[in-house]
């Protein structure tokens, strides 16, 4: 059985969790908590991804996957159910991964906000670095304001499963900043997309962090 180096708190997680749920695979993939910190290489997993970084998908056949994004064109070639999340179609294969490198791009910003404004000490905390973190998610919000209708017309991909996941760890880590404020068509996609049965099987959630 495949392992897939794992943690409820990751949103890169989430993604390919979602994925191996929307194609069926998830019943072939065993789950492994492993601690991932940004700051401390994680000297188990870097012997099989020397990046430290999960999720990490170890194959039955040796092989190993990086990425997010690599793992969710493993599950969309290898599972036989649900949608084609990379379209064969090129144009539509474009703006779904176009739409893709934007929820990762505002992951990409989520993360060090979350650093920035819990992890550090109010004494170090950059004012300016948090209203860019701030800035810049309300810009990528108010796009997919105005592309909601998009989203909503063309069949489920993997532009939608990765905005999705980012704008459900929003509600995760910075519910207090209001995404829906504004933004009614968004919010109206995203309730259905939150519906989705792979969606509720992967809640984000907070545990102990496992030792080593």
């Amino acid at each position: 059985m495949a392992l897939l180096h794992w943690s409820p708190r990751s949103p890169y997680v989430r993604k390919a969790m979602v994925a191996l749920h929307e194609k069926g695979l998830a019943g072939t993939v065993k789950t492994l908590r492993t601690h991932a910190d940004p700051m401390i290489p994680h000297a188990g997993l870097m012997e099989v991804n020397p990046l430290s970084k999960i999720p990490t998908l170890e194959l039955d056949d040796g092989r190993v996957l990086f990425d997010s994004h690599v793992i969710c064109q493993w599950a969309d070639l290898e599972g036989a159910e649900g949608p084609r999340l990379f379209p064969s179609d090129p144009a539509a294969r474009l703006e779904a991964e176009r739409d893709e490198a934007l929820g990762t791009g505002l992951l990409d910003i989520a993360l060090p906000w979350l650093v920035e404004l819990k992890m550090r000490p109010e004494a170090q905390r950059s004012a300016q670095m948090l209203a860019v973190y701030r800035s810049k998610t309300a810009k990528v919000c108010d796009w997919l304001e105005s592309h909601a209708a998009r989203l909503r017309e063309r069949p489920f991909d993997i532009g939608h499963l990765t905005i999705g996941v980012a704008l459900c760890y929003l509600d995760f880590r910075f519910d207090a900043e209001g995404w829906r404020d504004g933004r009614p068509a968004l919010a109206q996609w995203h309730e259905g997309f939150a519906a989705r049965s792979a969606v509720q099987a992967t809640a984000f959630r907070d545990d102990p962090r496992p030792e080593g």
